[in-house]
Parts: C-alpha cells; structure tokens; sequence
C-alpha cells in the first residue's frame, strides 16, 4: 500500500445510475432467450455441471444452493474448470455443461470448453459476445454484452436459466416472480449504492489502516464474502481479506477472534441466516470491530418477497462495492491496479 505522502490521486466515482441500469440491459434482453432454453433442456438433461472461476464460480455458488433448497430432480455439481478436466465427471448426451466466463477469455474456461468438444454432452456458454472464445468453443450461448456489470449479469442470464430448469422439470412455483423480480434489479443495485453510500465512506476511513479483513456469512451470501473479500479487497486493494463460511467459524477459525479483529458479517434471508446470528452474537461478545450488512436494512423495490433471499447476496454486493470505492480513494490505490494479474506471465 503506498503511503500517505506518496499517494496518487484517487477518487471513488459517484454512483452513476445509467452505467449500473444500462450495463444490464443485455442481461435483461438475454434472460428471455435463457428461459427458453430452460424450457427446451428440462426434458433432455439430467445432470447439470456449473464450471467458472473466481466470480462466475460464486454466483454458480448461489444457484447450487437453491437448486438443492428445491429439492431438485437434477444432478447439480459446480467446479473450477482445471478441476473440472483432472475429475472428469460423467459426460453423455444427457449432460448440460454450463460455463461461465464475464470476459469469455479466461483461460481455463476456455480450455475446459475445447476438452468438451468431442464429447457427447451439451455445452451452454454464459458470456459476453459471440467473439468470445468462449462463446466461439461451446456449442450454444447466453450473451449479457460488453458491460462493467458483468458480475450481476450473469447472475441475471444463469438464474433465469435455472428457474426455467426447475419450473419445467420439478414445478417450481417462482419462475415469474423471480422474472418479474429480475427486471427490477438493475435499479434496485442502484438504491442500495445511495442508501449505503455515506455509511461506506465512513467505513472506508474507520478501517483505512487494517491489512486483515475477515468476511462471515453463509448460504448463497458466502458468494458475496468471497467476491467483495477476494475479487476486490484483496485482489484490488493487495489486502489480507479472507472470507469464512459461518458453518465453519467454530471449527477453528474463531480463535483468531480478539478485541482488535475487524469482521465484516453477511446475513441474507435464505436458511443459512442463524448460522450468521449465531457467529454475530459471538463476535460482539468479543470484539467491538464489526461491520454488519443485512438485506432486511434493503428495501429491494420491486423485488418479490418470495424472491428477496436469492437476490440478496447481489444486492448486498452493490453496496459493498461502495465501500470498496471509498477505500481505494483513502488507500490512493485504483481499482484497477494490478501487480500480476493480465501483467505478468502465470
């Protein structure tokens, strides 16, 4: 981290409603084309691989959850995409391959594509454009379009794809409140920014000087830990910012737990939320260091209530992206900085 003097201008940008609203747009258009498809496969698949890294993998995170939550009659399994390849998992005709990539160029990604072209199962890319190699190495795909919401578009592609899956195979009773919900989100990310905007810069200034982090929650919400935890603190912001499943917190990792810890806990709606409360209640007997974000503080307009728990992991993201924009301009460090990553070989 440079140092107080040495800092370079830095500036967290205003929230800005069209780059958010528009940036899905894409995402919006390609849903409908993902439940058709849905609707199509239902029949013909029986097991569904979700394979992505990093990001990707953790909004496929969330649809595991949900999909076993359902009681689902498919198989559903999620990998990395260089695990995927050293498995090997059962690959026939009644196979669907989702892959998952927000550029369409991650090398893995597209190398498990090619491994998967000479054999019998489906392939269904979710990326950006049909340039993508991605795209161009699968044998169909969902397309959100060139946009700086990637994250949230894929949920959006993926999550109508799998509502569809479910409602056609084991009717599941959410697909048009979860539809209807979807359209709402683009604007919903942007009320949380603005409801969380002043809280987070005054996060941003309370925990300026820590170097650890660590990030509780559970259920789907674990994708958020992870993706604010280490797609941007600690990938954008060089921080130790480790995120911890709740179920796990008092199998070990609770020990590091002191009066000068900082912990940022997650609780969503979904079942998985007393294992939060319970980690919660523990850690302010503990340490007065907390930061706790909770969707039932979101007003989430024009979300379906059935819908609030599986969308709340991503809305919990759209502020948490404020409070890591505040920390980048008090760090003097962009967003976008890197020291490894696309700059050197690996």
């Amino acid at each position: 981290m440079t140092s107080q003097t040495e800092r370079p201008s830095v500036r967290a940008a205003p929230i800005d409603h069209q780059r958010i609203v528009g940036g899905l747009q894409g995402a919006l258009q390609t849903k409908d084309q993902a439940v058709a498809i849905g609707q199509e496969l239902a029949p013909q698949v029986d097991r569904i691989y979700l394979v992505g890294c990093g990001a990707p993998n953790r909004v496929m995170l969330t649809l595991e959850y949900w999909m076993a939550h359902a009681h689902t009659s498919f198989e559903v399994k999620r990998y990395f995409p260089a695990e995927f390849m050293t498995v090997t998992p059962r690959l026939d005709e009644r196979t669907l391959v989702v892959l998952g990539s927000k550029s369409g160029t991650t090398p893995e990604t597209v190398q498990a594509a090619e491994f998967l072209k000479d054999k019998p199962c489906l392939t269904l890319a979710v990326t950006g454009t049909e340039q993508a190699p991605l795209a161009r190495a699968s044998q169909r795909s969902l397309l959100m379009g060139e946009t700086e919401q990637a994250h949230t578009g894929m949920f959006i592609v993926l999550q109508a794809l799998i509502g569809s899956l479910l409602q056609a195979r084991d009717g599941w009773p959410l697909l048009e409140p979860l539809l209807r919900s979807l359209d709402a989100l683009p604007g919903v990310l942007v009320e949380s920014a603005e409801l969380n905007d002043r809280r987070a810069e005054q996060d941003a200034r309370t925990y300026e000087h820590d170097r650890i982090l660590y990030h509780l929650a559970g259920g789907p919400m674990f994708a958020t830990a992870y993706v604010f935890g280490v797609c941007m603190l600690m990938e954008m912001q060089w921080m130790h910012s480790i995120p911890i499943e709740a179920a796990e917190w008092f199998h070990g990792p609770f020990e590091i737990l002191d009066a000068q810890t900082p912990v940022v806990l997650l609780l969503g709606e979904d079942p998985s939320r007393p294992l939060v409360e319970r980690a919660l209640t523990f850690c302010q007997k503990y340490s007065a260091r907390l930061m706790v974000y909770d969707t039932l503080d979101y007003p989430m307009t024009g979300v379906d209530p059935a819908i609030r728990p599986i969308v709340g992991p991503f809305v919990l993201q759209a502020a948490l992206n404020r409070f890591a924009e505040h920390l980048s301009e008090r760090h003097g460090h962009h967003l976008d900085t890197r020291r490894y990553m696309w700059v050197t070989e690996y």
